[in-house]
């Protein structure tokens, strides 16, 4: 996505902050190398006033008070930049972004991937938020064919158990073709943006449930309505996705 003005303008006021946090440190570090050296060797029946190098003290701090002011304004800058007013945009819209992941919610979890060409043997796994496997299930038919899949899961481990709504999965897919060679997937989320937030510096979107950065969103469209009535088919594939075996792949 395109950097704006205001991103920019954050960058140029970061780097010339760190031209002057880096002149200042050699400026005070030549002050006190001097102060050090007119202390010492200066007449004890004469001292020195210490008014005049107490006032470059002050001084020195605070042109480094007003450094921490400007990385305080630096960091505002880049927040303003850094995608949370664009974001703000996608509320209610569609998008499609790269991710693997899906929350578990109502006993159910769907993914989205594509296929870079026609695959002879599909396999995918659901994993934890500890990276451990907890189902396995092997594709067919249609969902072999190059381009755009759903993975539906039922929210059921390996041993049949219903697993708790609200915890975030990944999918890995593993797709070889006739030779055996493997077929490129793209994992990605499709659905509406739900919220906008800004961690640590990073804005973050809530699709489904999951929190992306923005920044991984490749296209944006308006919702498309569907009829209350509307009822949709499930084909024997789709179903054999939703409720794959319990028994562990061999």
């Amino acid at each position: 996505m395109a950097i704006d003005a205001t991103a920019a303008a954050g960058t140029a006021a970061a780097a010339t902050s760190a031209v002057g946090r880096e002149r200042l440190a050699d400026s005070y570090e030549t002050f006190m190398n001097l102060l050090t050296a007119q202390i010492k060797n200066q007449d004890p029946l004469s001292p020195m006033d210490s008014t005049q190098f107490t006032q470059q003290l002050v001084q020195m701090t605070g042109v480094e008070q007003q450094l921490l002011t400007n990385d305080l304004l630096e960091k505002l800058v880049t927040n303003t930049g850094s995608g949370i007013q664009t974001s703000v945009s996608l509320l209610g819209k569609e998008v499609r972004a790269a991710g693997d992941l899906a929350k578990l919610t109502a006993g159910k979890a769907e993914w989205n991937f594509k296929l870079g060409a026609d695959a002879a043997d599909v396999t995918v796994e659901v994993l934890d938020s500890a990276g451990k496997v907890v189902q396995i299930a092997k594709l067919s038919g249609d969902q072999l064919k190059a381009g755009e899949q759903t993975f539906a899961w039922n929210g059921k481990d390996r041993t049949g158990a219903q697993l708790a709504n609200g915890g975030q999965y990944s999918l890995r897919v593993t797709a070889k073709d006739a030779a055996g060679a493997s077929v490129p997937v793209t994992n990605y989320l499709k659905g509406v943006v739900t919220g906008v937030e800004q961690v640590d510096g990073k804005t973050l979107i809530t699709v489904n449930g999951v929190q992306i950065g923005w920044e991984k969103v490749t296209s944006i469209a308006e919702p498309v309505k569907q009829a209350a009535n509307d009822d949709t088919a499930t084909s024997p594939d789709t179903e054999a996705a939703q409720d794959p075996p319990s028994e562990t792949a061999g």
